[in-house]
């Protein structure tokens, strides 16, 4: 069952420690874009040394918050902190691009900051002026909300001629230096529709949305998600 706003915004109870916050919410990213959730894609993630993160793997197993029999998962309490973070990041990037202006990329660092330090208070003061929004600016579902997924392909899998809208950009992708700021130069955003005019043997396609024609490398097209008509 999904975890409800009253859940995670009563999370004041929870470890106050940035550092489980941190790996929870590395941890939860990988699992929702269906990443193995291993040490080392965690350091790749958080950009830490692998004995660092066997030090938390450690540290966050006796507080209850993951198990590591034969993986890494969250408990239900890792997963409770990890979506009350997850949630403030993703209504901070909704408040800064779409009343402040705020460009992806931009958003996407600032939030990280504000995820933090926004009280449950504000949190439900954002959500009530945002208007209940169910998914970030790239399409990622905000945990509590009323987020219903659609039913989805890979870009990649589009046939060539084939007509889509873009649904979701995947954490995976934020996290690619300079990619955000390419998606969103190219208009390959959320509600956004396009046509797949060429695919090459190596996975790298070519779209045309918004008029324009661009390429977009397999990694990206691999994990960007767009509905069919």
């Amino acid at each position: 069952m999904a975890t409800t706003v009253d859940q995670l915004t009563s999370s004041v109870s929870m470890p106050a420690n940035p550092a489980f916050e941190q790996y929870c919410e590395a941890i939860y990213e990988l699992q929702e874009d269906d990443v193995d959730v291993i040490q080392a894609r965690i350091a790749e993630r958080l950009g830490v040394s692998r004995p660092a993160v066997s030090e938390m793997m450690r540290r966050l197993e006796a507080e209850s918050l993951v198990t590591m029999s034969g993986k890494i998962e969250l408990t239900p309490l890792g997963l409770r902190l990890a979506e009350s973070v997850v949630r403030r990041h993703r209504l901070a990037e909704r408040m800064l691009t779409d009343i402040l202006g705020m460009s992806w990329s931009e958003a996407h660092e600032e939030a990280s900051k504000w995820e933090r330090v926004i009280s449950p208070a504000v949190e439900v003061a954002l959500n009530r002026v945002l208007g209940d929004p169910t998914t970030c600016p790239h399409g990622n579902p905000i945990p509590g909300s009323a987020y219903r997924p659609p039913e989805t392909v890979v870009l990649s899998d589009v046939p060539r001629g084939g007509s889509f809208t873009v649904t979701r950009v995947t954490e995976e992708l934020e996290f690619t230096p300079g990619l955000l700021e390419f998606l969103e130069s190219a208009a390959v955003v959320p509600g956004n529709a396009g046509m797949l005019t060429a695919a090459s043997p190596d996975g790298t396609v070519t779209v045309e949305i918004d008029g324009r024609h661009v390429g977009i490398g397999a990694f990206a097209a691999s994990r960007i998600l767009v509905a069919l008509p």
